[in-house]
């Protein structure tokens, strides 16, 4: 009985310590990125490709390259945008260079050129 309590509790605290699913890229759409890493306040800096904007709901689907600052490789992921002028000046395909923040479980674009 005791063996099955400390094998169930090792599971358990193991399962707490898995990074989120679907933490790869490999061209798979992102909605959170993954790693666990520390960003909540810092400005991060990127270049990418628009490949969707969602105006209703204030995103834009960016196929970017690596993000020094939190140890990204290139990939594909949502953003939220809450400047709706910003959000304006978006479309699929264009070429940009972005900053965003960490916003509670949200990644939000900054700037875009």
């Amino acid at each position: 009985m005791k063996r099955c309590i400390a094998v169930f509790a090792a599971v358990a605290l193991s399962i707490g310590f898995l990074p989120p699913s679907g933490a790869e890229s490999g061209g798979m759409v992102h909605d959170k990125a993954a790693g666990g890493q520390k960003s909540q306040g810092n400005v991060h800096k990127a270049s990418g490709t628009v490949t969707k904007v969602d105006p209703a709901g204030s995103k834009v689907t960016i196929a970017h390259g690596p993000v020094q600052t939190l140890k990204w490789p290139p990939m594909t992921m949502n953003f939220v945008v809450k400047d709706r002028a910003l959000l304006g000046k978006l479309s699929a395909g264009k070429k940009i260079e972005f900053e965003f923040v960490q916003e509670g479980r949200d990644y939000v674009v900054t700037s875009a050129k």
